[in-house]
């Protein structure tokens, strides 16, 4: 299967896995000039490119770059973004900078990870009962903080 890139902007990177076994393509800032984030504040971010999802049961999911975060106190200020199989704009990383300091962007800087998975289809069926579990409706919380063997199923 493939992945199909345009790329909307000059200054655009091609996503690429970072190594054999990485999970997610890096994304990369396009970028005219560096883009300061200052503590507190959001800024979209362009990648300077548009996918075509191979079929309607695929999702792509853009996720921080743990080191982002880590390190830096940035992340995605929707936590994971959703890229629908019909979309086909360009794509934007909405950065929010957590930390008490500036955050300098330059062009190529790679900021987020995009991953491909597939999306089971559903029919929603309404109902009045649902099944019994063990945790049923104890909410958060419900199972407790301590190791898993701290509680049994009976």
């Amino acid at each position: 299967m493939e992945l199909k890139i345009k790329k909307t902007h000059p200054n655009a990177i091609v996503p690429t896995h970072a190594t054999d076994g990485s999970a997610g393509f890096d994304l990369s800032a396009a970028l005219d000039e560096e883009v300061v984030i200052l503590p507190g504040e959001i800024k979209s971010i362009s990648t300077g490119i548009a996918i075509e999802i191979p079929n309607k049961s695929m999702v792509a999911l853009m996720f921080a770059r743990s080191s982002l975060g880590a390190k830096h106190g940035v992340s995605l200020a929707n936590s994971v973004g959703v890229i629908d199989s019909d979309y086909r704009g360009t794509i934007s990383m909405v950065l929010i900078n957590h930390s008490n300091e500036p955050f300098r962007i330059k062009n190529k800087d790679r900021l987020a990870q995009l991953i491909i998975t597939s999306v089971i289809p559903l029919t929603i069926v309404e109902t009045d009962t649902l099944s019994d579990t063990y945790r049923d409706t104890g909410g958060f919380g419900s199972t407790g903080v301590g190791s898993i063997e701290d509680y049994t199923k009976t």
